[in-house]
C-alpha cells in the first residue's frame, strides 16, 4: 500500500549523496514522501533503500547508483544517470561526508593520508557534484542545492579538526556559489544540523561517549538530536518556499550554536 505523499516537490528530481544509510537514508525518504523523484547515490548500495520509495510511492520515483563521491568519471556516470533515468535534476544534496568512520584525537595525532581522505570526500566531492550537476539546473533556469555542512563548523568542536575544517569549507563553498549561480535560478544553501543520533553514528561508540553528553547540555532543548529533526529543514531548502532565500546556513541543533 502507497504511503501518504505531500506534493511540495511534485515534479522534481533529486539527487542525494550518501543516501542509502544514516541520515542520508532519512533525506531520501522525505524527499520522495514530497514528491520528488529521488536518485540514492551513495558508496554503498541504495538498492534497497530505491526499493522502498518504489514500494511506497510507486513505479518510477526512486532509482539508486553506488559510486565514489571523490571521482570525477563517477560523478559524471551518475549525472547521466540520473538525466537518463529522469530527465531532469532539480535538487541536488550534498551529503557524503566522511565522519563516522573517524576516530577523534588531538589536532597533531592525524595522519596525512586521513586528511586528504577527509577533504577529498567532504570538501572535493561536493564540489565535482556541483560542477556536473548546476549545468542541467542552469539550462532549465532553476534548481537547489544544499550542502550539508554542520553546526560543528560554528563551533569548532575539538579532536575532529579534519572534520570540522571540512564542514566550514561548506559553509564557505555555499556562500561562494550562491553568487555564481544565482543569476541563473539556483539557490545554494547549507543544513548544518548539530549531533544526530543516527544509525551510522550509534554504531561508533567513541562519537557517543565524547559529542552526545557535552553537545546535549549546550542546547537551548535539553535533548538528543534526531534524523527526523532535520527534514523540515531540507524540504524547506528543496522547495519553492525558499525561492528568495540563498547562501545561508539554516541551523539545526535545538540551540547549541546559539549558547
Amino acid at each position: 500500500m502507497a504511503a501518504s505523499t505531500g506534493t511540495r516537490l511534485q515534479g522534481k528530481t533529486a539527487i542525494v549523496t550518501g543516501g542509502a544509510k544514516g541520515i542520508g537514508r532519512h533525506y531520501s525518504m522525505a524527499l520522495a514522501a514530497e514528491g520528488a523523484r529521488v536518485m540514492v547515490a551513495d558508496i554503498a548500495d541504495g538498492s534497497a533503500v530505491a526499493a522502498d520509495i518504489v514500494a511506497s510511492h510507486g513505479a518510477g520515483s526512486a532509482a539508486s547508483f553506488t559510486f565514489d563521491v571523490a571521482d570525477e568519471s563517477a560523478v559524471k556516470a551518475l549525472v547521466a544517470e540520473t538525466v537518463k533515468q529522469f530527465g531532469q535534476i532539480d535538487i541536488l544534496v550534498n551529503n557524503a561526508a566522511l565522519y563516522a568512520t573517524l576516530t577523534p584525537r588531538n589536532y597533531d595525532e592525524w595522519d596525512i593520508e586521513t586528511w586528504d581522505k577527509v577533504m577529498a570526500i567532504n570538501v572535493r566531492g561536493p564540489y565535482l557534484m556541483v560542477r556536473h550537476v548546476a549545468p542541467h539546473m542552469k539550462s532549465r533556469g532553476a534548481g537547489k542545492i544544499i550542502n550539508i555542512a554542520s553546526g560543528a563548523a560554528y563551533k569548532g568542536i575539538p579532536r575532529m579538526l579534519p572534520y570540522v575544517t571540512s564542514k566550514g569549507a561548506m559553509l564557505a563553498f555555499t556562500r561562494s556559489l550562491s553568487r555564481e549561480l544565482g543569476a541563473f535560478g539556483i539557490g545554494v544553501n547549507s543544513l548544518s544540523p548539530g549531533y544526530i543520533l543516527s544509525d551510522t553514528g550509534l554504531d561508533n561508540s567513541t562519537h557517543v561517549e565524547e559529542e552526545r553528553i557535552p553537545v546535549r547540555n549546550s542546547r537551548a532543548f535539553k535533548r538528543d538530536g534526531y534524523p527526523e529533526d532535520l527534514l523540515g529543514a531540507l524540504v524547506f531548502l528543496a522547495s519553492g518556499d525558499s525561492d528568495f532565500v540563498t547562501g545561508q546556513s539554516l541551523v539545526v541543533d535545538g540551540g547549541s550554536v546559539n549558547n
